[in-house]
């Protein structure tokens, strides 16, 4: 089910459940746009359609914060603050093997093959690859398995899962990207815990954490 974390007249920011696809695909399954443009006709008996615009994604596997703008002009602001890095998106990610040290910093050149629907990441750049860093905290280690604080410096696509396993630590649960089985639900071990930016039209700072319980 679909939480809202936080609203006021420019944004919504929800949480997201695994399995929730963030936008339309071929599947045909609903999917979170939908569902906010029918929770925004709802609360406020807007007739037609509402305007819903999507800052940034989350996999479909993946659970967690989203922030969504209920304008153009929030939409167009968010934008720019995703663009110019002026935001911090923090996630937590348990794996079943650690990673070097208690914390440290990942770098990498990801590249994106559309066919595969896969990010590949590479100790040195290659054509087309674009620099992926993330940075790492161990948060607890418990019957092997090793619950990790991730803070992202750049937004590439499935930058913490392809990192993670070039690291020989991919995700639980996260078949593709090399863990050993799959978890019941098909969901991973990856959620978008906090997020924080400065508010594009009230010019204040917003934070906002939703906890999750893997």
């Amino acid at each position: 089910m679909v939480e809202v974390l936080w609203e006021d007249n420019h944004l919504l920011v929800v949480s997201k459940p695994a399995g929730l696809a963030v936008q339309g695909d071929l599947t045909g399954d609903t999917h979170l746009l939908e569902w906010a443009e029918r929770y925004i006709a709802e609360k406020y008996n807007k007739p037609g359609k509402a305007f819903i615009g999507l800052v940034h994604r989350l996999d479909r596997p993946v659970s967690g914060v989203v922030v969504l703008a209920k304008t153009s002009k929030a939409l167009t602001r968010m934008n720019e603050i995703f663009r110019e890095k002026k935001n911090t998106k923090m996630y937590h990610a348990i794996t079943l093997k650690a990673l070097p040290g208690e914390s440290g910093t990942l770098t990498h050149h990801l590249l994106k093959n559309s066919e595969t629907k896969k990010a590949h990441a590479y100790n040195s750049p290659k054509p087309g690859s674009k620099p992926g860093v993330l940075h790492y905290e161990l948060l607890k280690n418990f019957a092997g398995r090793y619950l990790y604080e991730i803070t992202l410096e750049t937004g590439r696509f499935h930058q913490i899962r392809a990192q993670l396993s070039k690291m020989g630590s991919p995700i639980l649960g996260d078949l593709k990207y090399g863990a050993p089985q799959v978890l019941k639900n098909k969901s991973i071990c990856l959620h978008a815990y906090g997020i924080s930016f400065v508010h594009p039209i009230k010019n204040e700072p917003i934070e906002i954490s939703c906890p999750q319980s893997f």
